[in-house]
């Protein structure tokens, strides 16, 4: 539940359109939801924004779909994320009405109607088509928290002339989330050229001496270029998820 769905409970009940046990009923799982192996947090969307999303990495599958359920009952969306090829198909089975998307690894349900919360276009560039997954993580996220999201695919700095081919779309972005593998150049880069934020995202991409993106995460701490920030390797969640905190200011 979040805080437009709770204020419109409480409206119904305060003109008597809604029962006072009624509308105990829909809040007795405030805060969370105990399913014995999980405490589904339901008033996260009302302290963050967004319902509490689910890791697909490392859970059972039954558990993965008991979760989303509870999340779906309650009326937030649902995203789950990091989830194989496998148990995307094996969820495709229990969840019904939920959207797949099979290059970012997750798999999303959306209410009948979610806002558009987002001030501006969140632009997602991503440096070679391996940084591609990472970087649909990031667009699925940044859609279904309600923002309009544009893609920049395949425009790293080893052919520096594909990335200036998009110099306006890049100054037109609110912010941009800048998605790399290898030496992690392309966030300076970026950010040498807009005036909008740029949040970071290294990937695994690499040879051995990438060490599975250390050293791209180390380039990009030390980026040369202001208004950098960095987060984890692989992890385009946190960097849509932060990009659509950022965009609703």
């Amino acid at each position: 539940m979040d805080e437009q769905k709770l204020t419109d409970l409480l409206e119904k009940v305060q003109r008597g359109e809604v029962a006072v046990d009624t509308a105990l009923g829909r809040l007795r799982h405030l805060p969370f939801e105990d399913l014995g192996f999980a405490k589904v947090d339901h008033h996260r969307a009302l302290r963050q924004g967004f319902p509490e999303v689910i890791l697909g990495e490392g859970k059972e599958i039954s558990d993965i779909a008991e979760i989303a359920r509870a999340i779906r009952k309650r009326g937030g969306n649902v995203l789950i994320t990091r989830l194989t090829e496998a148990k995307m198909d094996a969820l495709k089975r229990r969840l019904r009405g939920f959207c797949f998307h099979r290059k970012a690894r997750a798999a999303t349900w959306r209410a009948k109607y979610t806002a558009l919360k987002g001030k501006g276009t969140i632009t997602v560039v991503c440096a070679g088509t391996a940084d591609i997954p990472v970087a649909e993580e990031a667009v699925v996220t940044s859609e279904v928290m309600g923002n309009k999201v544009e893609r920049i695919y395949d425009v790293g700095v080893a052919g520096l002339h594909r990335l200036l081919d998009h110099h306006h779309q890049l100054t037109e972005a609110s912010l941009l989330i800048v998605v790399a593998g290898m030496e992690g150049a392309l966030p300076s880069v970026v950010a040498g050229l807009v005036q909008a934020p740029v949040i970071a995202v290294p990937t695994s991409v690499g040879y051995g001496a990438s060490f599975r993106g250390l050293s791209a995460l180390l380039a990009m701490l030390n980026s040369c270029a202001a208004g950098v920030t960095v987060v984890n390797i692989d992890n385009g969640f946190g960097a849509g998820f932060a990009a659509s905190l950022i965009n609703r200011v």
